[in-house]
C-alpha cells in the first residue's frame, strides 16, 4: 500500500560552481546562474510504501509523517536561500536534483526503515524529480 503526504516550500537559489569562471557558470547554467539569485515555489510529494497496519488500519500516521516533513524539510528550506541559509548546500550546487537527495536523506533518516521512501519534487510545472534511494 502506498500513501502520500504533499507539501509546498518556496526557496531561493543560484547555481553556479565557485571554482568555475563566469563565462563557464553562464554557459552551462544559463539564467539559473543569476547572481541575485531566483526562486522557485517547489511541490514536494513523500510517498510511502508499507503494510496496513491490522491495529491501526494505517500504513502510518498521516499526521506524523506532516510532523517530520514540515519540521525536517519546510521548516529547513522555506523562505530561505538554498546557498546562503542552508548549510546542506554549502559545497553541494542546490540543483532539483540535489534538493530531492538531499530531502531524502534527511527524510529517511527519520522515518522506519520498514516503510520504502520515494521523493516527487516540482521546481516548475514541467520540470519534475523523483527519487527512491536507488
Amino acid at each position: 500500500m502506498k500513501v502520500c503526504r504533499r507539501v509546498s516550500f518556496n526557496a531561493a537559489h543560484r547555481l553556479f560552481r565557485k571554482d568555475w569562471s563566469d563565462d563557464k557558470n553562464h554557459t552551462v547554467f544559463g539564467k539559473c546562474n543569476n547572481p541575485n539569485y531566483h526562486g522557485h515555489n517547489y511541490v514536494l510529494e513523500v510517498w510511502i510504501d508499507g503494510e496496513i497496519d491490522p491495529e491501526t488500519g494505517y500504513v502510518i500516521d498521516l499526521k506524523i509523517l506532516k510532523e517530520i516533513i514540515n519540521t525536517e524539510i519546510v521548516e529547513r528550506f522555506d523562505h530561505r536561500n538554498l546557498n546562503l541559509d542552508c548549510p546542506e548546500f554549502e559545497n553541494l550546487i542546490p540543483t532539483a536534483e540535489n534538493i530531492i537527495l538531499t530531502s531524502w536523506n534527511i527524510l529517511r533518516a527519520r522515518i522506519e526503515e520498514k516503510f520504502q521512501l520515494r521523493l516527487k519534487l516540482w521546481e516548475t510545472e514541467n520540470n519534475i524529480f523523483e527519487y527512491d534511494g536507488k
